[in-house]
């Protein structure tokens, strides 16, 4: 009769560590471990692993008073970050107390339950460590992302502002070659050359816009939006003052001239235009006007959105000046932008 009852025992025993590591393993295998989250399912694995752990030592004695050291790794592997550390604590203690229910021997008891809070303590240190590499690299990816995004915006703030300048000349330039055809084809002809060579100066302009590297100098900016205005019947004032501006501010300003000349040959049917570039202290001025049919002809439509004049607001705002546009004192139009000496260059 006790022979039966042995052999009762052990196949019990072998059930019962079997089911313990099948909950064990489908729970370590099933969970998002670095993910830091923590399921429906996952919470019905630990109850079952947890009733086990504290159940087992208690039907079948001391030697499975361990047990709870593997629930201590479940609880660091599997809980949320802000419970793990709850759940390692209370294992311990369900170790101390099924040693002490069970008639563990003293020095037993401290080594078991030494080991599960150190052992538990360690896979909670690594789990967190898995968990941080894993939102780095989350992070890195959405900062990637965002850099992709940033410089498709600045492509097509760039070819904005190279196309519209230079297709508004273009097409000043092809009307004049059409009015004058008949009365003076070399004249005609004279602007037609120019086309092409303002198509392919473009066509460069482009390329070297979507590589990043092309800088645009004040100086030249000025002469174009001379030759801008002359082509449009739009009398020229340019003046310069000061002594020359540092390349960051030089930059910003060149680009305020191409998007403020495009919009007075666009939209503000005026006979004269003015730029006035001034450096004074600590700052410089840019200053562009004329004489057309003031903003509501220079602005979009309300509730639209410039794209020219919003890529140079934030431009202008990342070097730290400020933009001012509306009408002017004496009518027509009048675009203001000031930066400080020291703006940083803007990012590509």
């Amino acid at each position: 009769m006790s022979h039966e009852r042995s052999t009762a025992r052990v196949v019990l025993s072998a059930a019962a560590l079997l089911s313990f590591v099948a909950a064990f393993l489908v729970l370590a295998v099933g969970n998002r471990v670095w993910s830091g989250t923590t399921t429906r399912r996952t919470w019905v694995l630990l109850g079952i692993v947890t009733a086990m752990a504290a159940g087992y030592p208690l039907l079948f004695g001391q030697e499975w008073a361990g047990m709870p050291i593997y629930l201590g790794v479940a609880y660091a592997m599997t809980l949320p970050p802000a419970w793990a550390m709850r759940g390692v604590l209370a294992a311990t203690a369900l170790t101390f107390a099924l040693c002490e229910v069970t008639h563990v021997s003293g020095g037993t008891t401290f080594l078991l339950t030494f080991q599960t809070f150190t052992i538990s303590l360690i896979m909670l240190s690594f789990r967190g460590s898995r968990i941080l590499i894993a939102q780095l690299q989350e992070a890195r990816s959405e900062v990637a992302r965002l850099a992709a995004n940033e410089e498709r915006l600045r492509i097509a703030r760039d070819l904005h502002d190279l196309l519209g300048h230079t297709l508004s000349l273009i097409v000043l330039k092809s009307e004049v070659a059409v009015r004058i055809a008949d009365r003076d084809p070399a004249k005609s002809l004279d602007e037609m050359k120019d086309i092409e060579t303002v198509a392919r100066q473009a066509l460069t302009d482009v390329r070297a816009a979507v590589s990043g590297y092309r800088r645009r100098d004040l100086a030249e900016e000025l002469d174009n939006a001379r030759e801008v205005l002359v082509a449009a019947d739009i009398e020229p004032a340019i003046s310069t003052s000061g002594t020359p501006l540092p390349d960051a501010v030089d930059d910003l300003f060149a680009w305020a001239v191409r998007e403020g000349v495009t919009n007075i040959v666009r939209h503000s049917r005026a006979r004269t235009a003015g730029i006035s570039v001034t450096r004074l202290g600590t700052g410089a001025v840019l200053e562009i006007t004329d004489d057309g049919a003031g903003p509501v002809a220079n602005e979009n439509p309300p509730g639209v959105g410039g794209n020219g004049l919003t890529g140079l607001g934030e431009r202008v705002a990342q070097a730290g000046g400020s933009v001012e546009s509306g009408p002017g004192p004496d009518g027509g139009y009048r675009l203001v932008v000031r930066a400080p000496l020291n703006a940083p260059t803007p990012a590509a």
